[in-house]
């Protein structure tokens, strides 16, 4: 199986936490390049990881190594220009959520990607979360799933606007998530939706709630608010006869035909590991990337699929109660 030659345009706090990780337990990726505009944090992470190429300038970087792909984490409202450009040189393509700053973007960049015969991918982790798949493998042995839930707290009340100083949204930017995994617990495609946004002891949009219809019939209760007491990111699917509670930090609980012991799986004994960016899907989104490079095929989260979670987010804001 041949190796994946890959640069890395960025060296913050979540490509060190998640992703240099990750990479470097994929026996078939290698890591040949790492880019970053502060060179103290390009320095620490080349050094790090034993990184051989090091550069400022992602140009640079793209004339003078041999790549297969490029990781681009890095803030979304600054990425745009640099995929397009990766994109056009024919490499394969792994950005961090969301992708880019409008649907239109996200259109674009799937376009290129079609063009340029590239693959890509979009770092929607939940979806890659060991405990997660499990569960829904579990739930889905029963039939669909007709119901399910995506729930997302934060406590931020501050009255400067988050993410990149209001560059990004707070649904674009970070409830995204709990909008990408509603769509892939219910079934993808979206037939209706009525939805409710508030601000909440602040001057910009921080509460999020919709309920959505998808084709196949089955219901997703979006449920997000920023001025929650804390973080609480949990998700429940229902089958015929069984209903999955998960929090994807902690543990799953399954109940079956009426009975009011559930059965218990945790997230490490899920992912077989209590390194978060094992347990909390990380490693298992890069390995599907690297797997479907080598192989050929359209990851499940590339641009393409990411274009439908934009789209749905557009919706939420369009079909908003008066």
């Amino acid at each position: 199986m041949r190796t994946v030659k890959i640069g890395v345009v960025g060296a913050g706090s979540h490509a060190n936490n998640v992703h240099y990780p990750s990479l470097f337990a994929i026996k078939e990726a290698e890591v040949v390049a790492v880019c970053d505009l502060n060179p103290d944090r390009l320095r620490a992470t080349a050094e790090k990881y034993s990184i051989p190429g090091r550069y400022t300038d992602y140009r640079e970087m793209l004339d003078k190594e041999e790549l297969d792909t490029v990781y681009l984490i890095m803030p979304p409202h600054q990425l745009y220009d640099i995929a397009v450009d990766c994109l056009k040189q024919g490499l394969n393509l792994f950005i961090e959520k969301p992708p880019g700053i409008t649907r239109s973007q996200t259109e674009s960049l799937a376009w290129y990607a079609e063009k340029h015969g590239c693959r890509t991918m979009v770092g929607f982790n939940r979806r890659f979360i060991p405990l997660m798949r499990r569960v829904k493998e579990i739930v889905e042995e029963r039939g669909p799933i007709n119901q399910c839930v995506s729930v997302f707290y934060k406590n931020i009340l501050s009255h400067e606007p988050p993410y990149y100083s209001g560059a990004v949204d707070v649904l674009t930017s970070d409830v995204i998530h709990a909008v990408d995994t509603l769509r892939w617990m219910g079934g993808g495609d979206v037939e209706s939706i009525c939805s409710s946004i508030r601000r909440l002891y602040v001057p910009y949009d921080n509460s999020f709630n919709a309920m959505v219809k998808f084709k196949n019939g089955a219901l997703g209760f979006l449920m997000s608010n920023w001025a929650a007491g804390s973080r609480v990111h949990v998700f429940e699917m229902h089958s015929k006869g069984i209903s999955a509670f998960v929090n994807p930090n902690d543990k799953a609980l399954l109940y079956r035909d009426g009975s009011s012991e559930p059965q218990a799986t945790s997230a490490f004994e899920a992912a077989g590991s209590t390194e978060f960016h094992v347990y909390y899907g990380f490693l298992s989104e890069n390995m599907h990337f690297i797997r479907c490079v080598i192989e050929d095929r359209e990851p499940e989260t590339c641009f393409r699929d990411a274009v439908k979670t934009m789209e749905l987010v557009e919706k939420i804001y369009a079909n908003t109660l008066s």
